[in-house]
């Protein structure tokens, strides 16, 4: 099968999500310039720079009751900065139920029963349990092609990492089973781990 995705592509369901994956989670949590907390998930994350620590996630959608974007690139146009959280497979229905479209200004945390503690760097929440929380200062919000898609890149400033998920001197992905975005309703969790050594070393 080949498409031209300007053209459709007669499946059922858009293939398009299902095929780079799987996708890591980044929990993102704001404050906006009310104090008025916020967290969503977004599937578009990922780690960009290791010198200094960087990451990147895109907003794809828009709200009614916002300016062409969603609640979290709102509040980090007006703070710069912002939170990644890092998602365990048992934060799975709190995470989902974050993902609800509710009014701007409403608290997700209390909503959906997330337990939260304040950064360290940044005035911004943190989901308190978290395995990792990175706290980032915003570098750089990109709008790319189409209406309402936005890449918010940020500069890791501080680090959370949960106590019993370091393990002989790691940070264990198998104490908490990450969980990631598969294609359309379907994700996954990590449980097994194997390593490759490079060519080089």
């Amino acid at each position: 099968m080949f498409y031209r995705p300007a053209d459709g592509h007669g499946l059922p369901h858009n293939p398009f999500n299902a095929i780079v994956t799987p996708r890591p989670i980044g929990w993102i949590s704001t404050r906006d310039a009310q104090g008025r907390d916020n967290i969503a998930p977004y599937s578009f994350f990922n780690g960009v720079a290791y010198t200094p620590p960087q990451v990147m996630f895109a907003s794809t959608g828009v709200k009614d009751d916002v300016d062409g974007t969603k609640d979290s690139m709102v509040n980090i146009r007006e703070t710069g900065v912002f939170c990644v959280n890092i998602v365990e497979y048992a934060a799975r229905d709190a995470m989902n139920a974050s993902s609800a479209t509710l009014p701007h200004g409403t608290d997700e945390f209390a909503a959906a029963g997330i337990a939260k503690a304040q950064c360290d760097q940044i005035d911004c929440p943190r989901v308190a349990d978290a395995p990792a929380s990175l706290e980032c200062r915003m570098t750089q919000i990109v709008q790319i092609k189409g209406a309402a898609n936005f890449v918010c890149f940020g500069e890791v400033i501080g680090v959370h990492l949960r106590d019993d998920c370091i393990r002989e001197g790691r940070f264990d992905l198998k104490a908490f089973e990450p969980l990631s975005r598969l294609g359309y309703r379907d994700y996954t969790r990590v449980t097994e781990i194997f390593e490759i050594i490079r060519p080089d070393d």
